[in-house]
C-alpha cells in the first residue's frame, strides 16, 4: 500500500519533509524550488537528471539542485513493494547556490557517517520540542554535504556572511556567549539561527565551540538545564505535567523521556516520599 506523510516543522533552512513508500507512483519530470535531500530504506530509485540516469539506493545519500528537472521511479518495477524514501527538501538558500554545479555532475554519493546524520536529523524531526537539536543536526548534514562535494563549508573566516575568526579565544568566547544565553532563556529556548544572529558567529562555529569546549552539544545542555528546573518543581510538589511545560518541555512525556535518561526514574517517581 502506497503511503505518504509529509509536514512542515518550525525549523529554518527546511521547508518541508516527506516520507514515502510507493509501489506503482512513477514521478514525471519536474523540478522543485528547493533542494531535494533523499535517502532510501529499502527498495531503489532510478532518476534522470540532465539528461543522465542515476539511482537511488539504500546505501547512497542524494542531493538534487534546486531548478534542474528530474523525475523518479522504482529501479524494479516488478518488486511490489516498490520503495520507501525520506526527503527533506531545503531552502535555496540553506546551501547555497554555487553548489548546484557540483550536485548535477554527482547528485550521489556513498557516506556512510552522512547518512546516519540524515536518519538522526529524520529522527529528530519527528520529535515536537527538539528544535534546536534538529536545527543543530541539520548544521551538521549541511557542513558535511559542502565537504563532500569539495566546496569550502561557511566558516566564520568566509566572506559570505563575515564573523569573527576562529581562534581558541573566539572559540571560547562563543561558547560562553551561547552557554549564557540559553541559561537566560531555559524555558522558552533559544533557535539555533536566533543565537547565531544575536551573539554574531557563525552557527557552525556556535556547535563546534560549544561542544569542544563543554563536551556537550548546545540542545543537550539546554536539555539538561530543563530537567534541572523540573526537578525543582516537581519537589514543590507540581504535578509533572504542570512541571513540564513550566520548565520548557513539549509535555509531560517530552519531560518523561529526557528526564529517565538523565536522573534515571520517570517524573512520577523522582519526587514520591
Amino acid at each position: 500500500m502506497e503511503q505518504v506523510s509529509a509536514w512542515r516543522p518550525p525549523v529554518p533552512g527546511v521547508a518541508e519533509v516527506f516520507h514515502a513508500h510507493f509501489t506503482d507512483h512513477v514521478y514525471p519530470m519536474h523540478a522543485h524550488a528547493t533542494w531535494t535531500l533523499l535517502i532510501v530504506d529499502n527498495g531503489a530509485v532510478r532518476y534522470d537528471l540532465d539528461r543522465h540516469e542515476h539511482g537511488a539506493l539504500t546505501d547512497l545519500v542524494t542531493l538534487l539542485p534546486p531548478d534542474v528537472p528530474h523525475n523518479g521511479r522504482s529501479a524494479n518495477p516488478a518488486d511490489p513493494e516498490g520503495f520507501r524514501k525520506r526527503v527533506l527538501y531545503l531552502d535555496r538558500d540553506s546551501l547555497g547556490t554555487d553548489l548546484i554545479g557540483a550536485a548535477v555532475d554527482q547528485p550521489a554519493f556513498a557516506d556512510p557517517l552522512l547518512r546516519h546524520r540524515i536518519h538522526q536529523l529524520h529522527r529528530t524531526l519527528r520529535t515536537p520540542g527538539e528544535e534546536l537539536e534538529a536545527e543543530s543536526r541539520l548544521t551538521v548534514v549541511r557542513e558535511r554535504l559542502r565537504e563532500r562535494l569539495a566546496v569550502p563549508a561557511l566558516s566564520e573566516s568566509s566572506s559570505e556572511p563575515a564573523f569573527p575568526s576562529a581562534s581558541a579565544s573566539a572559540s571560547a568566547s562563543a561558547a560562553s556567549l551561547l552557554r549564557d544565553l540559553m541559561d537566560s532563556r531555559i524555558v522558552e529556548g533559544v533557535s539555533l539561527e536566533a543565537a547565531a544572529a544575536e551573539l554574531h558567529f557563525h552557527p557552525a562555529h556556535l556547535i563546534r565551540s560549544f561542544t569542544r569546549e563543554y563536551g556537550m552539544a548546545p540542545h543537550r545542555y539546554l536539555t539538561s538545564r530543563r530537567v534541572d528546573l523540573a526537578r525543582g518543581l516537581l519537589l514543590t510538589g507540581m504535578p509533572p505535567a504542570r512541571a513540564a511545560t513550566a520548565s520548557g518541555f513539549w509535555d509531560q512525556s517530552h519531560l518523561a523521556r529526557h528526564f529517565k535518561r538523565v536522573v534515571g526514574v520517570s517524573p512520577g517517581r523522582f519526587a514520591v516520599p
